[in-house]
C-alpha cells in the first residue's frame, strides 16, 4: 500500500513538472503575441518569428507529454477533463494547429491566405493559447462542472464513467472570473518570457529596447493579477480529502498546504523570486553583466513556481480537479489514477526523462550558441 502510494505522488510530481516547463516554454506563444509590438518592420518581423521557429516544436511536443503522461498516469482526469470539457481543449489545440501551419507555409511561394494572414494567427495562438490554458489550470483551484459515476460501467449502454453536467463541455471555465484572471496573468507571463528571450536570442537593439518596454509596463499587470488569485486561494475554502476519500471543503486549505509542507513552499517561493530576478535583470537594471540572461533566470523561476503551485493543489488530501456540480465527484490522485503495476512500470521508463531534458538542454544550447540577426537570417536557407 505505501508503494502504491508513493507512486501516486510521484506521478503527480512528474505531471506536474512537466506542466510546469510547459507554462515556460509558453515563451513562444507570448513571442508571437508581440509580433506586431516588437515588430515595427518586415525585417524585424522575421527575425522575431525566425527567434520563436525555433523553439515551437518544444511547447507543441511538450503539450502533447504532458496529456500523455495524464492519460497514462491519471487517465480518470484524462477522460473527465479532455473528454467532458473538449471545446475548451478543441480551440486550445486548434491555436497551437494554426501555429504549426502558420510557420510551415507563410514563406511558401504561392501561399493562398498571405504571409500576414499566417503571422495573424501566430499571433491568435500567442494570445488565445495561454489564457485558455491559464484558465484550464485554474480549474485545478477553482473547480470544474462535472459528474462521476462509476456505476456506469455496468451500464451496457452508455458505460460512460463521467460527463459535463451542462452543454457547454469547458467554455463554462471562462464564466468564472478567477479562472479568466488567472489566464490573463498566464498570457502576460507568456508575454514576458517572450521579451526576456528576445533580449538573449535576437540581436537588435531596437527589439531588445522594444522588449524591455514591454517588461516595465506588462510585468506590473502580471504581478496584479498573478497576486489577486494567489491570495483569493488563500484565504478562501479549498477541497480537503479526508481518510476515508470524502471530499469536503476547508477554509484556508491552500495556505494549510503550504504551511504543512514547507519544502513545496519553499519550492514555490524560490521560484518567484527567480522569476523576479530575470526580469529586473533584463528590464530595470540596464547595462550590466548579466544582461541578456534574465530568461534563464526567469524561466528556471517560472519553473518552480508552477511546479511548487501544482504540487499544493495535489498533495497534502487535496482534490486537484474538484467538482463543482457533485462535490464527492473530484478527482484525488487517489481515486483517479492508474493501477499500481502500471504506475510502477512506467516508473522505470521514467527514468529516460532526464535524458530527454538533457538532449534539450544540449539542442537549446546548439541553436542559441549565437544571437539571431539579419545578416545571419539573409544566409539561412531554411527561414520561417
Amino acid at each position: 500500500m505505501e508503494t502504491y502510494v508513493f507512486l501516486q505522488h510521484y506521478w503527480w510530481a512528474v505531471v506536474s513538472l512537466l506542466g510546469a516547463i510547459l507554462v515556460f516554454l509558453l515563451f513562444v506563444q507570448g513571442g508571437n503575441s508581440l509580433l506586431f509590438c516588437v515588430g515595427k518592420d518586415d525585417v524585424r518581423k522575421q527575425l522575431v518569428i525566425n527567434s520563436t521557429g525555433r523553439k515551437w516544436e518544444f511547447t507543441f511536443t511538450t503539450l502533447v507529454t504532458f496529456g500523455g503522461a495524464f492519460f497514462a498516469s491519471f487517465p480518470l482526469f484524462y477522460s473527465t477533463s479532455f473528454g467532458g470539457a473538449y471545446w475548451l481543449w478543441m480551440i486550445i489545440l486548434f491555436t497551437f494547429v494554426l501555429q504549426a501551419v502558420s510557420y510551415e507555409f507563410q514563406s511558401k511561394l504561392g501561399n493562398l491566405l498571405g504571409r500576414k494572414t499566417y503571422r495573424i494567427f501566430l499571433v491568435i495562438n500567442g494570445v488565445v493559447g495561454p489564457i485558455l490554458l491559464g484558465g484550464a489550470v485554474a480549474t485545478f483551484f477553482t473547480g470544474s462542472n462535472f459528474i462521476v459515476d462509476k456505476g456506469n460501467l455496468a451500464e451496457l449502454s452508455m458505460p460512460v464513467i463521467s460527463g459535463w453536467a451542462n452543454a457547454s463541455h469547458g467554455l463554462d471555465a471562462l464564466l468564472n472570473v478567477w479562472n479568466v484572471i488567472f489566464g490573463l496573468a498566464v498570457f502576460f507571463l507568456a508575454r514576458i518570457l517572450g521579451a526576456l528571450y528576445f533580449i538573449n536570442n535576437i540581436d537588435s537593439p531596437e527589439i531588445a529596447a522594444s522588449s524591455r518596454k514591454v517588461l516595465k509596463i506588462e510585468t506590473p499587470l502580471f504581478l496584479v493579477l498573478f497576486l489577486a488569485f494567489f491570495v483569493k486561494i488563500l484565504v478562501g475554502e479549498g477541497f480537503a480529502v479526508a481518510d476515508d476519500g470524502t471530499v469536503f471543503m476547508e477554509k484556508y486549505k491552500y495556505l494549510n498546504n503550504f504551511l504543512e509542507m514547507p519544502a513545496v513552499a519553499a519550492v514555490f517561493l524560490l521560484g518567484v523570486l527567480l522569476l523576479l530576478s530575470g526580469i529586473i535583470i533584463d528590464g530595470f537594471l540596464g547595462k550590466n553583466r548579466l544582461s541578456g540572461k534574465g530568461i534563464f533566470f526567469s524561466g528556471f523561476g517560472t519553473v518552480l513556481a508552477v511546479f511548487g503551485l501544482l504540487l499544493c493543489a495535489g498533495y497534502n488530501g487535496t482534490a486537484y480537479y474538484p467538482s463543482t456540480a457533485d462535490l464527492q465527484s473530484s478527482l484525488t490522485i487517489a481515486n483517479s489514477c492508474s493501477s499500481e503495476f502500471t504506475l510502477k512500470t512506467m516508473a522505470y521508463v521514467s527514468i529516460l526523462v532526464p535524458f530527454v531534458i538533457a538532449y534539450i538542454a544540449y539542442a537549446w544550447k546548439s541553436i542559441n550558441s549565437k544571437k539571431l540577426s539579419a545578416e545571419e537570417l539573409e544566409k539561412e536557407e531554411e527561414k520561417y
